[in-house]
């Protein structure tokens, strides 16, 4: 039922229009006053945007949206023919000449606003005629809701103050409160046509697709680095307006993550390296609980299962072309095989030691032909058992403690790991180097080996395009020096092969206690922090400057809340999101899975297929 104001004749067709609006899901009854409406139980008052600033910034409507009454706005856009908008421009241009030459025959001096509005309309018009825009009527409306007047009056005057803080003019829809509140639902349908002209650009920045808290950087939306690269990391805790961000037009494009087991640390990892890699990203894991194999099947990338049989990768493989600059790459390759075996035994290799051990490897290397003759690098590398027998024919004390030392490596249980030539290919858009089969004792080890298989593909001279590197449970790493050394110069020079260092990790102690380990996070132009225990939120309030709120943030924080650091000024609290269709593939709660395991099992016709082949994928 639709009721007529008593202070005001409507008009019938106006009327009978809303109700034909209304009639599919509208409510049960209307009062229609002045400037309010009774809808239901609450009441609505509609404003108009009459008034814009001169210069604006992207996102600069998210104050708006971060208000928190209970706000509708509204946008409506219509798009003006090129023709009729180089007409108008050129009456408008004759105008504003006109006025200029008169005022100047009568000694009056310059008009700035004038000469900036003439200056401005011809700036337009030649973009147009170039087609480097558009013009468009737009209208901007807002109903703001509440139960009673008086907090309706209230949130009318604090929705003014919001919005001549950021220089517009608002006006009550007076007298026609009921086409303003239809004009603000999801109809789509503008019945005041209130509006003003704007270009693309100025419509592009009312759009809040960027948050204040945290600006996009400077180059990510151009040419360069970083374009083309920026993904949706979730909504903004606050104002839940989307936060983007593109790690790959900061100054460097590592990032650390740090949480709680449970606080969903590896499932926003996996939702943005799902969102990279529709944007031609290509990137390499180091999973150690196989969090990523089922992403990794879906899109058709490999899994490298090390510890499953017949799967190995030989720590003595040179890369296959030369570094650049003419670097020797035998001795580049001794260097990390003395950084391996001493994660290897779980000690520094030094002193006497060291030197048995470095004539050793290149001994090794020599009894296969391989020497610092470039011409031999490609021939087939030697494995740890053919070290094993050098060091053994050594005869000394010291080389026959290493050989002990290498014992379970060579012939021992751990053998199969890590005695033997490589038997598998680590090339590919996604490649997941899965450890969960490994025992703990030679994680460690197989974490090292794989990322310097990463490492000589990232270096390889003959890859284009932006990588990503993910380590996984990085503390694993971390507390042996030799690993959190490599690791260490992994995010130094990651940059220079358009690369990006994502280090993941629950335990922060062996992040932020060790000067490498705070080094990482110092080349991290990335960093996110999510629910932390209350243990450990002391050093990291200290390491990365926080604030009392952002402090009891994270101490409160729920699975999938996380506050992203870029730089002291640069910071905002999200909500990860993702589509049921990520979620199914990037969830590793074991609830969901035996729920989806037992559909697929009782009914074939709803199985989703996770194999959808590279081809598939590149389609």
């Amino acid at each position: 039922m639709i009721r007529r104001p008593r202070n005001r004749r409507r008009a019938d067709h106006e009327v009978v229009r809303a109700g034909e609006l209304l009639q599919p899901a509208g409510p049960e009854a209307l009062e229609v006053h002045a400037r309010t409406l009774a809808i239901g139980g609450h009441l609505a008052s509609t404003m108009v945007v009459t008034g814009y600033p001169a210069e604006v910034s992207p996102g600069w409507l998210a104050p708006l949206l971060a208000f928190p009454g209970h706000l509708d706005i509204a946008l409506h856009i219509e798009p003006v023919p090129n023709l009729v908008a180089a007409a108008g421009l050129k009456k408008q241009r004759a105008r504003l000449e006109s006025g200029r030459r008169g005022a100047f025959d009568k000694g009056h001096l310059d008009n700035p606003e004038v000469e900036a509005a003439a200056a401005d309309a011809a700036d337009l018009a030649y973009r147009i005629a170039r087609g480097e825009g558009k013009l468009f009527h737009v209208g901007l409306y807002m109903t703001v809701h509440a139960s009673d007047e008086e907090t309706l009056a209230e949130q009318v005057a604090a929705v003014k103050a919001v919005a001549e803080s950021l220089l517009m003019t608002v006006a009550p829809t007076t007298y026609r409160a009921l086409p303003g509140w239809l004009t603000t639902l999801p109809l789509g349908i503008d019945m005041l046509k209130i509006r003003r002209t704007f270009d693309t650009a100025a419509l592009a920045a009312c759009y809040p697709f960027a948050s204040p808290e945290l600006p996009a950087p400077a180059d990510a939306a151009g040419a360069g680095a970083g374009a083309g690269s920026q993904v949706l990391y979730g909504l903004n805790a606050v104002s839940g307006a989307p936060v983007l961000w593109d790690r790959f037009g900061c100054d460097n494009y590592n990032s650390v993550t740090l949480a709680r087991s449970g606080a969903g640390k590896s499932y926003l990892a996996k939702l943005e390296l799902l969102r990279l890699l529709f944007t031609g990203v290509t990137a390499s894991v180091v999973d150690p609980e196989n969090e990523y194999v089922r992403l990794a099947e879906t899109v058709g990338g490999t899994v490298v299962a090390l510890g499953a049989d017949g799967v190995r990768l030989n720590p003595f493989d040179l890369p296959c072309h030369g570094e650049a600059g003419g670097e020797d790459v035998l001795t580049r390759r001794v260097l990390f095989l003395h950084r391996f075996l001493a994660v290897l035994f779980g000690a520094e290799v030094k002193g006497a030691e060291e030197a048995v051990l470095d004539r050793a490897l290149l001994a090794t290397y020599a009894r296969v032909g391989i020497t610092a003759d470039a011409r031999t690098w490609t021939r087939t590398p030697p494995v740890l058992a053919d070290l094993a027998e050098v060091l053994g024919e050594d005869g000394s004390e010291v080389a026959a403690g290493l050989v002990e030392r290498l014992t379970p490596y060579v012939t021992g249980s751990h053998a199969c790991v890590f005695n033997g030539h490589s038997t598998v290919s680590t090339a590919g858009h996604l490649v997941v180097f899965a450890l969960r089969q490994l025992p703990e004792e030679v994680k460690a080890p197989a974490m090292l080996l794989a990322l310097d298989a990463i490492w000589r593909q990232v270096t390889d001279a003959g890859r284009g395009g932006k990588h990503l590197v993910i380590v996984d449970e990085a503390w694993l790493l971390m507390r042996d020096e030799a690993g959190a050394r490599f690791l260490f110069r992994m995010a130094k020079a990651a940059r220079k092969n358009w690369t990006g260092l994502v280090v993941i990790t629950q335990d922060a102690d062996d992040v932020l206690a060790s000067p490498l380990g705070r080094a990482v996070v110092a080349n991290a132009a990335t960093q996110i922090l999510l629910r932390q225990a209350p243990q450990a939120i002391d050093t990291i309030s200290a390491s990365f400057r926080l604030s009392h709120g952002e402090r009891e943030f994270l101490l409160s924080a729920g699975r999938g809340e996380a506050l992203l650091l870029a730089g002291e000024r640069r910071k905002v609290a999200l909500i990860s999101v993702a589509a049921p269709g990520e979620h199914e593939i990037i969830t590793t709660d074991p609830g969901e899975l035996a729920a989806q395991q037992w559909t697929e099992d009782t009914d074939p016709d709803l199985a989703v297929d996770h194999d959808l082949g590279e081809e598939t994928w590149n389609q």
